[in-house]
């Protein structure tokens, strides 16, 4: 039995390349041993089969951004019950058609952004991408996010054109915002710099009780059709 040596050494030996770019196939996912893709250049083999996919480039490899359908009651930012948990090469969306490669690299140091209330559902953001932080967190005020809210009750007179312009929240005269009936049961806003709690007492302050809220679009990315629980890749060159 042969002594074991770096996966990384191996494969340079395999390519007949350089260490640093042997590396940079493995951390690419390009590298299997006894059938079992290795990201870890330190992983050890001896008389494993080691294969490297005929497709293999050396093209750096974009940090993941993952778009999750968050279902009610589980926690966007911090709380006991993360919504992070939800995102597992398992659940990834089947329909997804971003490209991108699964990576076990992918599910780690994902920072979730944009908060959403716990009893809320609907797109939310974890990424690993400093733009994508940026943009999110630096901006974030001037983005508009769309939301289906379901409420029940009667509405109060000229309550609408309150909605759209008129209300406060937490001692803050709130600047207009596009809100408009989808059904009888549903309103859709379109709306900036929105705060925890603050779609349920809009709608109070205009005399309807909210049953549920769905947070649908941020920026220029929607949620489409994805199932609630499941994720996909936001593709590369993609931006809100």
């Amino acid at each position: 039995m042969s002594d074991p040596v770096r996966l990384a050494k191996r494969v340079a030996a395999l390519l007949r390349c350089s260490r640093a770019e042997a590396e940079r196939y493995i951390e690419g996912g390009w590298v299997s041993v006894d059938g079992m893709v290795i990201e870890q250049p330190q992983h050890r083999v001896s008389t494993e089969t080691v294969t490297v996919d005929p497709d293999a480039r050396l093209e750096a490899e974009e940090p993941a951004t993952v778009l999750l359908h968050k279902p009610a009651g589980l926690d966007t930012i911090s709380g006991p019950n993360p919504a992070t948990a939800l995102v597992t090469p398992a659940t990834r969306w089947a329909e997804d058609v971003s490209g991108v490669r699964l990576l076990k690299r992918h599910f780690v140091r994902l920072t979730p952004l944009v908060p959403l209330d716990r009893d809320g559902s609907g797109l939310m953001v974890l990424t690993q991408d400093g733009r994508v932080w940026r943009r999110l967190t630096e901006d974030g005020d001037q983005i508009e996010q769309e939301f289906i809210v379901e409420v029940h009750g009667e509405i109060a007179p000229y309550g609408l054109h309150r909605l759209n312009h008129g209300l406060s929240h937490q001692g803050r005269v709130l600047p207009p915002c596009k809100v408009s009936w989808q059904s009888e049961t549903r309103l859709r806003f379109a709306i900036k710099a929105v705060q925890g709690g603050q779609l349920r007492d809009m709608c109070a302050q205009v005399g309807l009780e909210v049953v549920a809220i769905r947070r649908i679009r941020i920026g220029k990315i929607s949620l489409g059709k994805m199932p609630a629980g499941a994720w996909r890749y936001l593709p590369v060159g993609e931006r809100f």
